[in-house]
């Protein structure tokens, strides 16, 4: 199996030393297999779809407008 080396920030792994029962490893192999599933089926709905790649921009910046508004409210 190949190897992969991630960078976290120190705070973080003081908090990942925490937890010695978890196998923070395992956590991230499952974490990016989700993520690439979730790729795999944006990818399949946007082969299908006829907005062009600029609207879809257009269209994901309002989104980010969006929630990023809404954050700042919270």
């Amino acid at each position: 199996m190949p190897n992969m080396t991630l960078s976290i920030p120190a705070d973080l792994k003081a908090r990942m030393d925490h937890f010695k029962e978890i196998n923070w490893s395992e956590v991230a192999r499952q974490a990016i297999f989700q993520k690439t599933l979730l790729m795999d089926k944006m990818n399949r709905m946007m082969s299908s779809s006829k907005i062009s790649e600029p609207e879809t921009l257009y269209e994901a910046r309002k989104i980010s407008r969006k929630v990023s508004t809404k954050r700042k409210k919270a």
